[in-house]
């Protein structure tokens, strides 16, 4: 089942998601669901936010890349950064945010507790594109989106296509969802 990318200006996409307590056939069947979802929008990495649930759940798979074509899909849960290191800026879009990019300055390297589907914890280092699509994801969790990382001239530059989004002008060729201003106002 493909499941609608939740739209720029949704207020569910700056709510601080609530922590899983347990993995249930509920929660694996979304976590297939979101598999499905991301890779039907051709995405490397999905928030349980951005389809409409607000709980600290991520999906990545980073494989379609050629220089990754071995890294594991990956479900994690309640991540938790312990510390980082380095630095590096790299360009980023969003499937939330469709028609978006921008240069963010993150960690390079990042030592992570989670817990896998099997609700196992589990704990390591990562880097590369791996460290930046997992921050990425963490931030969607804390109801952080990565145009607020962008250096101010960059974000008044992306303002425009912003403002569209806001108004319900999305170009995108995946099913997404918004909910109005006007509903988030009243």
């Amino acid at each position: 089942m493909i499941l609608p990318i939740t739209i720029y200006s949704d207020d569910i996409l700056r709510k601080k998601a609530k922590p899983l307590k347990g993995v249930d056939s509920e929660i694996e069947d979304l976590i297939g669901t979101m598999f499905e979802s991301m890779r039907n929008a051709s995405g490397i990495g999905l928030a349980a936010p951005q389809i409409g649930h607000s709980i600290r759940l991520l999906v990545l798979d980073i494989s379609c890349m050629k220089e990754y074509s071995d890294a594991k899909p990956m479900t994690v849960i309640n991540p938790h950064i312990l510390s980082v290191r380095g630095t590096n800026m790299m360009e980023e879009g969003c499937l939330s945010i469709p028609g978006v990019q921008g240069d963010v300055t993150r960690p390079s390297v990042i030592n992570l507790k989670y817990r896998d589907e099997h609700f196992d914890e589990k704990s390591g280092e990562f880097s590369g594109m791996l460290a930046r699509v997992l921050q990425h994801e963490i931030d969607h969790l804390d109801g952080t989106l990565f145009v607020d990382r962008l250096l101010k001239r960059e974000r008044r530059k992306v303002l425009p296509k912003l403002n569209d989004l806001s108004a319900g002008i999305v170009d995108a060729s995946y099913p997404h969802t918004r909910t109005p201003l006007s509903e988030l106002q009243g």
